[in-house]
Order: structure tokens, then sequence, then C-alpha cells
């Protein structure tokens, strides 16, 4: 009885149930073994189970190596190799047995097969979300306007994404403003910027982060720069604005230009301002304003550079050997006249002249000698033009005698208010006091209460007696105001005032020597110009006013 195996032996010795019910024992006295096999008396039976293990519980995303074992009909182990399959979904397994959990969260039962012929095995396996992997902070990126608030939201996933529960703590790390640890409200600061990563949820190890953009509150203030500016009459100067909210945090504008205190023009648009003539501070005049906002800047207008000198008189007509004293003034380019000291010279003949005083003496030969008057101060420069004849001029309709070198006398003082030019002497007398010299300038000499002084009073008061004599024809009454109409060479009277407003003309007719009187009983009242026409000259114009 060769190779006769144990558990065929086992079967001989087990009790079977006869039909009847009685137990029928079989005993065996003696098995008698021929075989010389050493390596047992049992051999495996044909494969009746397979058991899979372990039914593990996993988090998504982890491994876990299965274990199938075959067995036969009395439990004996049989080696097997199974093919692995998954059949309830849960996860995936290879050919090895080893088993990938899934992302989809529950319990799988019996999914994880082993298949040995037609036997088969089973495991269960329960998927659970695993530890997080990341958070994920929403609105990112948020903007915000300076004090304005706003509640971040934190969601927690594992690494497959299947959504956690979580509590996180909420903090900023990159400044920005303020943030509730606990409920994630979110508080802008007063500082405008861009601010990464700044807002963090934080759980178990792991953060989540989100940006804020801070950006500046309404518009507070605007500041106008330069402030002040000083500017030369007739120059320019652009202006800047700058908005700012509550918190110093520059506010895009672009504002309406104005000028509301004179001084000049201003571009509305660009905020170019141009000076204008008049000098002086013009406070909060140029003006920038965005909605119900407005900023200021004040204007400091002065004096521009000498653009222009004119020399009168021009043209001077005199006789050999006659002197006459030049006059030169300069301008800026808006007509505002400038302290200056020209030289004085003679270019085309006709005569002499004084390089500092401007006093000219005619020559001997007669003649019309153009521009030969020269006044330079820099770069500038002014001419007249010298008349020379052998007879010389006819005599003025009065004689200054030795008050005409004054460009101002005065019986008591003289005060200079705002910055002028007197191109002549001034004299006072019988008082002796001047004033405001500078900021005014005088070119001549200043006689107080001196001889000189005195004997051009007397003849001062000899003049104003002759052109009040002087005869005014009926035709030449004054009615009204004189500005708006042009004159002739004449004498002109009203017994009351005389109003000058906007221009007056006088017109010389070609004859450098017409001479112009205007006699008034009361006063003279002046608010505009006088413009001198076809060769009249302000030494022939005569103001006598009676009070």
């Amino acid at each position: 009885m060769k190779n006769i195996t144990m558990h065929r032996i086992l079967r001989a010795l087990t009790p079977t149930r006869a039909r009847a019910g009685a137990l029928v024992a079989v005993a065996l006295a003696g098995v008698l073994v021929s075989s010389c096999d050493v390596h047992g008396i049992y051999a495996p039976g044909t494969l009746a189970s397979i058991t899979v293990t372990p039914s593990a519980t996993l988090a998504t995303g982890t491994v876990q190596q299965m274990i199938a074992v075959g067995r036969d009909a009395d439990g004996v182990i049989i080696p097997i190799t199974p093919t692995w399959s998954v059949v309830a979904s849960g996860g995936s397994v290879n050919a090895t047995g080893s088993f990938t959990a899934g992302v989809v969260l529950g319990t799988f039962a019996n999914t994880v097969r082993a298949t040995s012929g037609g036997v088969a095995g089973f495991a269960t396996i329960v998927v659970t979300s695993g530890p997080i992997a990341n958070i994920t902070v929403t609105p990112n990126p948020a903007s915000l306007v300076i004090g304005a608030t706003q509640t971040f939201t934190a969601v927690a996933r594992d690494a497959v994404g299947n959504v956690l529960p979580m509590t996180p703590t909420w903090s900023v790390v990159a400044g920005g403003g303020a943030i509730n640890a606990a409920t994630g409200v979110f508080t802008a600061g007063t500082l405008a910027g861009s601010f990464p990563n700044t807002v963090q949820a934080s759980s178990t190890g792991v953060s989540g982060f989100a940006s804020v953009n801070v950006t500046a509150g309404a518009l507070a203030t605007i500041a106008v720069t330069p402030n002040p500016a000083t500017i030369s009459a007739g120059a320019t100067q652009s202006f800047v604005a700058v908005g700012r909210d509550a918190s110093s945090n520059i506010v895009a504008i672009t504002p309406a230009w104005s000028v509301a205190a004179g001084g000049g023009t201003i571009n509305a648009v660009s905020g170019l301002f141009t000076a204008g003539a008049a000098t002086g501070t013009f406070t909060n005049t140029a003006v920038a304003t965005s909605g119900a906002i407005a900023g200021q800047a004040t204007v400091i207008v002065t004096l521009g550079t000498l653009a222009t000198i004119t020399v009168t008189p021009d043209p001077a007509s005199m006789g050999f050997g006659q002197t006459q004293r030049f006059s030169a003034v300069g301008r800026d380019a808006v007509g505002n006249v400038l302290l200056m000291t020209p030289t004085w010279s003679v270019v085309a003949g006709g005569g002499t002249i004084n390089a500092v005083s401007g006093l000219w003496t005619a020559g001997a030969i007669a003649g019309t000698f153009t521009n030969t008057i020269r006044a330079t101060s820099g770069s500038k420069i002014g001419r007249a033009t010298v008349i020379v004849t052998a007879a010389g001029p006819p005599p003025p309709i009065v004689a200054l005698g030795n008050a005409a070198p004054n460009g101002i006398m005065a019986g008591t003082a003289v005060t200079c208010i705002t910055g002028g030019l007197i191109a002549a002497d001034v004299s006072v007398s019988p008082g002796n006091t001047i004033t405001g010299f500078g900021p005014c300038s005088i070119t001549g000499t200043q006689h107080l209460a001196d001889g000189p002084a005195a004997a051009a009073q007397l003849d001062l008061t000899s003049a104003y007696n002759a052109l009040a004599a002087l005869p005014c024809p009926p035709a030449n009454a004054i009615v009204a105001d004189l500005g708006g109409t042009t004159k002739p060479a004449g004498v002109y009277c009203t017994a009351s005032s005389i109003g000058v407003t906007g221009t007056l003309t006088l017109d010389g007719g070609g004859d450098p020597n017409a001479s112009f009187v205007f006699q008034a009983g009361s006063g003279l009242t002046t608010a505009g110009d006088i413009v001198l026409i076809n060769g009249a000259q302000a030494k022939n114009v005569f103001w006598q006013v009676g009070t």
C-alpha cells in the first residue's frame, strides 16, 4: 500500500452515520505502510477556500498589502498564486495584492477579491478621509477700502481633495489690517497697498493663505504744489494736485483748475498757470477741485525781466546848441515798469549826450537823426530820433523855468507807496520829507527844502498861474468823462472835476511841439490811460487842478 496518505487513514478511522442513525465503527488493527517516503504521511487536497486579510480601515490614498491564503476542505493550507481584483469599488489593487484606497469614503463590503481557479476569497475595506493636506482660504485676493471688513472662509481637504471638518485659527502675517482669530473677520488698516498671503488660516500644522489689496478711502484733501509759487509777470508755472484720503493715502483724481483771487489765468485741464501783469501776492488763488473737495496754492507775481526800453521824447526837435533831457523807461514782457539805470549814447550824430543823465546837446548841423539816441541796459536798447533845426522849436506854451528838471514837485512831502520809477529830479519846498525810495527809484537829484527846490517852487507857481489864465474856447468845455475820446492840441476846461475812465487819446497831428492843457476847477480823477499819438509828447501835456 504505497503512498497511502494520512488523511485517507483518518477518514477510514472516522465514524460514519448509517442510514438507520447507528454509528458504525470500523477498527483497523493495523495499517501496513510499505512505502519508504520520509516526507510525511499527508498530501493536500483540492483547493476549497481562500481567505483574504486584512479587512482594513484605510485613509484615502493609503496602501495596504492584502494576503490571500488557500485551504482544502480540511483547512489545510494550499499554496496559491491568486488573481487580484476589486469588485465593489473603494480603491484599486495590483497583481501582487497591493491595495490603494480611493477617494470615495465609505464601507466597501467584500470588495477585494483573490481568485484561484474557481475559488475566490474576499475582504472588506472601509475608506476614511486622510489628514489635512491643504487649506484653501477665500476670497483670494480680497480688495477692500481702508477700514472696511471682509469675512474669510477656510476649507480643509485631504491629499485627494476630500473636504474635512476644521475650526481654523486666523492670523495676519504680512500686514494690511487685523483679523478676528476665531471668526476670520478681517478689518483693513489705514495703509493702502498690496499685502500678499497676509491672511492665514491654520489647523494641525497646516496653513492656507489669502492676499489682500487695501485701496484708499474717499477723497478727503487736495494738496496743490508748489505753494506758494513765485512767478514773474507773464511767466508760466505748472501746478500739481495730489488727493489723499483721511489716512493720507493717495487718491487718484483728475481735478478741474480755476483761479479764485486773480494773479493770472490757468488751464482748466492741465493746471498751467500764466501770471498776469499785476504784481503782488494772490492768496489761495490757484484752485484744484474734485467733487466737493478743493485745494489751493498762493501765487506771488513779481516783475519780469527787462523786455523793452522806451526813450522819450521821440522825436525831439531843437535848435543848434539847445539841450533836452531824455528819459528811458524799462518794462517787462507785460508792461510793468522796471527799475533801470541805462547808459546813454549817440549812434547816428546830431549832437552829444551825457552817458549818465541823458542830457542831450544839439549840434550845429541841421537834419533828422533817426534813432540816434540810445539807452542801453544789458542786452536791451531803446532809441529816439532827434530833429535839429537852425532856428529851434517854438517856445513851450508855458515856461517851467527851474521846475523843468523835476518829475515831481511838492510843497510838504512826497511818498511812494508801490514800486515805481521817476526818471527826473524830485523837489520838496518848503517841506523836506520824502519816503518810499526804495522800493521806488529816482534817477535824478533830490532837492529837499534847499535853494533849487525853493526856486523851482516859485517858477512852478508862475507856470500854474499862467496855465490857469489861458483862454478856453467854449467848444472845448468838458461836459463828460474824457475816457474813450480823442483830443487834438488845445486848452480844455471845466468848472468842476475832470474824469478819465478808460483811454484818453491825445493826437499831436504830426507836431512834436503840440501842447495840451486841461483846466479843472476842483479835482482830477483818473482810472485809465493817456495814449499819445502822431508826435504828441508827455512833456507838453499839462493838468491844472484848482484844489
